[in-house]
């Protein structure tokens, strides 16, 4: 079972927004070092939604050769479409990702039967580990916990991605799971230390992306019942949990590690570099939980 860290990866890219590699390279190294539990690729803070079919192939088969077998690698090969699910996830099974995130169909607003009846195809037609990913702000459909308690019993998916931040449906989903080989991950960093407490096995954070060592140490001590040394990492990171989202996800995170000397300033179209008067909200957090601000 995955547990612990997950960064949710940025896709660093260059001013004129192709893929900068040598950057992702570097990043991948220092998660690494810093003991990040593992890295999920292609997800929404990874900009998945720009990536062409190529880069996609090229970005996850470039980490997963980096991390070389050190830490896990998730590839997040959701779409609304079944079908091009099923293909993006053997893909990635093929290239040797560890395990799939899977997000809840977006725009076309599936019903919870057509919920289930996607991810239990996909799990049926694709011999890897995956990984439900709820987040009804971005969807709009919310994968509901009778939903998810129907997957749980498949083999083939080991757990959901909870980003609502609704700690009282997280327990839920955990008491169900009880004796299941079957994990909870909250997809909410400002959420993601209590319901860590409630038996969740760790975060796929975005916070991770600049605070990786301090993110997996709030997890690692949590897990191990070491709750006020966790507490006091999470009270660290909570101003910065919060100024993330001052705009659209990754735009924050991309210019705070681009302000670290991590990343060019490279986004791709439709979101835009954050807004000037966003930078003090950013930086202020950033200082605040110990990480140093470049001024460049």
């Amino acid at each position: 079972m995955i547990t612990g860290s997950c960064v949710a990866l940025i896709t660093p890219m260059l001013t004129d927004g192709t893929i900068d590699f040598k950057a992702l390279g570097l990043l991948t190294d220092w998660h690494i070092q810093e003991k990040t539990d593992a890295i999920v690729v292609l997800g929404t803070t990874g900009e998945s939604p720009v990536l062409t079919e190529k880069e996609r192939t090229e970005i996850l088969r470039f980490v997963i050769d980096r991390v070389d077998g050190r830490i896990p690698v998730i590839a997040g090969t959701g779409t609304n479409s079944t079908e091009q699910t099923i293909y993006l996830t053997e893909q990635a099974r093929v290239l040797g990702a560890n395990a799939c995130l899977l997000v809840v169909p977006y725009y076309n607003r599936p019903g919870q039967e057509g919920l289930y009846q996607h991810f239990h195809r996909i799990a049926e037609r694709v011999p890897v580990a995956q990984i439900l990913y709820n987040v009804p702000g971005r969807t709009i459909t919310d994968l509901l916990p009778e939903t998810v308690v129907r997957l749980m019993d498949h083999p083939n998916i080991i757990g959901i991605k909870e980003a609502t931040g609704d700690i009282e449906r997280a327990k839920m989903l955990i008491n169900a799971a009880e004796g299941k080989n079957f994990a909870v991950y909250s997809g909410d960093d400002l959420t993601a230390f209590e319901l860590m407490l409630c038996g969740g096995k760790g975060v796929i954070s975005v916070t991770a992306n600049i605070a990786p060592a301090k993110m997996h140490k709030m997890c690692s001590e949590t897990l191990r019942g070491h709750t006020e040394e966790a507490k006091a990492i999470d009270q660290q990171l909570s101003g910065l949990n919060k100024a993330l989202f001052v705009e659209a996800n990754p735009v924050p995170v991309k210019w705070a590690l681009n302000k670290m000397r991590k990343i060019q300033n490279g986004i791709r179209l439709p979101l835009m570099p954050l807004r000037s008067e966003s930078h003090p909200v950013v930086s202020e957090a950033m200082k605040s939980s110990g990480i140093v601000v470049s001024e460049m």
